[in-house]
């Protein structure tokens, strides 16, 4: 099989593959912020959580479920700063999984990838990860949303955590949108193969 690629273009399809996995995974996980309710560990994603308060008929008690999961609708989303998030978070991820997917075609496919196409990628990497750090930035904006709140003892408002504190997730997110935007955007300026030049 030819590739349509240097070995600059090697080493690009494979960051490019690691930052969108980080981003993605990071994005899907529900650990960007970490706390404890009724002595139950808590944590956020943008549009995910773990563990929650639910009311036992039984007992006639508020218990704490232990289980992680989506919030049944896009409003469930405790604050409009992490519904944005999620939107443009999601749409950065989408993008840089679609650039390294298609520089891991480049490597099997001869001719896919030039120096041109090369370089739209890298702009669509930089895009893409631009967008997902300012998902990032945006998320502690609903630091003061009622949920975390009552997760971090009432002290968490806007980029001030109380109690709680940022779990693995939030920074593996921004570790791809930042690899992205700086290492896979200027190896993909060399990526592509020069075309050749037909006498006719």
């Amino acid at each position: 099989m030819a590739s349509s690629l240097t070995c600059a273009g090697i080493l690009w399809a494979l960051v490019s593959l690691l930052s969108a996995a980080a981003s993605c995974v990071g994005f899907f996980m529900p650990y960007w912020l970490l706390g404890s309710q009724m002595g139950k560990p808590v944590s956020f994603g943008t549009f995910r959580r773990c563990s929650y308060p639910i009311r036992d008929e039984q007992r006639q008690a508020t218990v704490m479920l232990e289980q992680c999961g989506r919030y049944a609708t896009f409003q469930g989303i405790p604050s409009v700063e992490w519904r944005v998030c999620t939107v443009v978070t999601g749409t950065g991820c989408g993008l840089l999984l679609l650039v390294a997917l298609t520089a891991l075609m480049g490597c099997c496919v001869s001719e896919l990838i030039s120096r041109a196409i090369g370089r739209v990628a890298g702009g669509i990497q930089f895009v893409g990860g631009l967008l997902i750090g300012s998902g990032c930035a945006l998320y502690p904006l609903g630091w003061d949303s009622e949920e975390v709140r009552q997760t971090c003892d009432n002290r968490s408002d806007q980029f001030q955590l109380g109690s709680c504190e940022i779990g693995w997730a939030y920074y593996c997110t921004g570790a791809g949108a930042a690899s992205a935007m700086l290492l896979c955007t200027w190896l993909a300026c060399f990526a592509g193969k020069k075309q050749k030049q037909y006498p006719y």
